[in-house]
């Protein structure tokens, strides 16, 4: 059972994404479908989420697995047709599960009809609905500008004569948001799906949409800063100061909140990628409630996992992003699962499983959760026939792209393709992810599956986890420690990061706490003891309501 309800169901909720291509497939062709999710969704909602997230599924040529949009208006026929939708709509709210639908607006596909009429001429309705430029003198790009996925990101067009803009595929092109009626469309595209009943929308590469109006060359950067194939692709020699992350940008997210608040109950979330200044973004972005509801950034998507990382992270958040909201997440379809970036010597991938989604269910903030990972899913190594992903494709040995952490759920361990399809999948399932399928782990109080629902029900049933305030505790530097609170309630969660058990000393006024939650801890002479990769909630006695 969810929590969520009211106009602010979204402020501390959890987001369950799914990759529809990957969940489950109905038609037997290898590729999931939205009939699929429809059948999974008790399952969903038996997590105790609050809501969904779809990746994208409207009509493309899938050149980047539907983020490459050609109708903003309609269902791919791979994923099934509006209709599936609408059903699929129904029997989640029915369950009580929010819909949340993937919206990519800073580009569309080359073949988008906007596109294909841009391209035609200099002089027609939709010439200037994307970003052209002319060559420079020598013939070569306008600026120095870097696409994320390889290469310059201009493309040059053979019919206009002129450069157009892409930031990632070139069959990707950027749309001018700087030309208003570009924006009116996309917001009228937005309201199709919001006159359908959808909850919300996680608006990708949200930072992108605007671009200079000059044009100017990127600075150098002065220090490189981590991110998707850092060490293989330049992108991240550049200050991306033109680029992206402009302050027009702030004006359309206005407009974008304002169209969101002519309907009930309707959120949004933004996917915030701005290296080096990440939580600036989304302070300005969810600042005064009158831009995005919420964004999450790649903060804790890199390979740390340690009690210093999460709480630097955490507490230039709640110093930076004020007024704002925050959506915390370890993984989702564009890095490796962390079960696989947080393993250590000594952590096997149920204990790094288990003590993530503790941490995550204690977090001030929105939490998403990416397919499968409450069941432990490991990163899968395919070989470069098996990749499907451009990003793989083009940085391949050196990054091998997002293809490991998309292939299928595994729902039985002795079906076929671990009950996925009947059909050869667009990716492998792996013999590892066949033993933890869903039906096995259902069977298994020990499981990461049973862990992921107690977790979940523990955090809904404890408001300050949801809606408290938050303040870090000195500690040894394999414990994470902090206390949650409101009005009402106070809890001090403890987290092990160590191979050991740790002691940790009770703050004063806490004497009297006891242990509550799945994870019983030792309380004693005024201190805690922790097991090893464990976690501790505690609350003073009898416990608040």
């Amino acid at each position: 059972m969810t929590t969520a309800s009211g106009e602010d169901w979204w402020r501390g909720c959890v987001i369950y994404q799914v990759y529809p291509r990957s969940f489950q497939d109905t038609t037997g062709d290898g590729t999931g479908d939205l009939k699929g999710v429809i059948g999974r969704l008790p399952y969903i909602a038996g997590l105790g989420v609050d809501a969904v997230w779809l990746s994208p599924f409207c009509r493309s040529p899938m050149a980047d697995m539907g983020y490459d949009v050609s109708d903003y208006c309609d269902v791919d026929p791979l994923f099934g047709t509006l209709a599936d939708f609408d059903a699929l709509l129904a029997e989640a709210h029915r369950l009580g599960l929010k819909v949340i639908m993937d919206l990519v607006i800073s580009h569309t596909s080359d073949r988008h009809p906007w596109f294909v009429e841009s391209r035609a001429s200099r002089d027609n309705e939709k010439a200037d609905w994307y970003v052209w430029a002319d060559a420079r003198p020598d013939g070569s790009a306008p600026n120095n500008w870097l696409s994320v996925f390889g290469g310059p990101s201009w493309e040059w067009d053979s019919t206009r004569r002129q450069y157009y803009l892409h930031n990632f595929l070139a069959a990707q092109p950027d749309l001018n948001f700087h030309n208003p009626k570009v924006t009116d469309a996309l917001l009228d595209a937005a309201r199709f799906w919001l006159e359908r009943g959808v909850d919300g929308f996680r608006l990708d590469t949200v930072n992108y949409y605007f671009c200079d109006r000059f044009l100017r060359d990127n600075p150098p950067a002065d220090t490189r800063v981590a991110g998707l194939a850092s060490d293989a692709n330049p992108y991240l020699y550049q200050w991306h100061l033109f680029d992206k992350t402009r302050p027009e940008n702030l004006g359309f997210l206005k407009n974008f909140r304002d169209l969101l608040n002519g309907y009930s109950g309707r959120t949004s979330v933004g996917e915030v990628g701005d290296e080096g200044r990440s939580l600036e973004t989304v302070a300005a972005y969810t600042a005064g409630g009158e831009r995005l509801h919420m964004c999450y950034t790649f903060d804790l998507l890199g390979p740390e996992f340690s009690p210093a990382h999460i709480r630097s992270r955490v507490e230039a958040s709640e110093r930076m992003v004020r007024d704002g909201w925050i959506c915390w997440a370890f993984s989702n379809h564009d890095v490796n699962r962390h079960a696989s970036r947080f393993a250590g010597p000594g952590r096997g991938t149920d204990k790094v499983a288990k003590l993530a989604i503790s941490i995550l269910t204690a977090m001030r903030g929105s939490l998403c959760l990416y397919q499968g990972e409450e069941l432990g899913l490991t990163e899968v190594e395919l070989t470069f026939e098996q990749l499907r992903d451009p990003y793989g494709i083009r940085f391949w040995p050196g990054f091998k792209g997002r293809d490991g952490c998309r292939t299928p759920m595994p729902w039985n361990a002795g079906a076929v393709h671990a009950g996925f399809s009947t059909a050869t999948p667009w990716l492998p399932v792996p013999d590892e992810h066949r033993a933890r399928a869903a039906d096995v782990q259902d069977l298994s109080p020990e499981s990461v599956l049973n862990h992921y629902r107690r977790a979940l029900a523990f955090r809904a049933a404890h408001p300050a986890l949801r809606e408290g305030s938050i303040r870090f505790l000195e500690s040894a530097d394999t414990v994470l420690a902090f206390v949650r609170e409101t009005v009402a309630q106070e809890l001090l969660c403890l987290f092990n990061f160590g191979g050991e058990a740790a002691v940790f000393e009770l703050p004063p006024g806490w004497a009297e706490a006891r242990s509550i939650g799945e994870q019983e801890a030792v309380v004693a002479a005024g201190a805690v003891t922790v097991g090893p990769f464990g976690a501790a909630f505690l609350a003073m006695s009898p416990e608040p309501l």
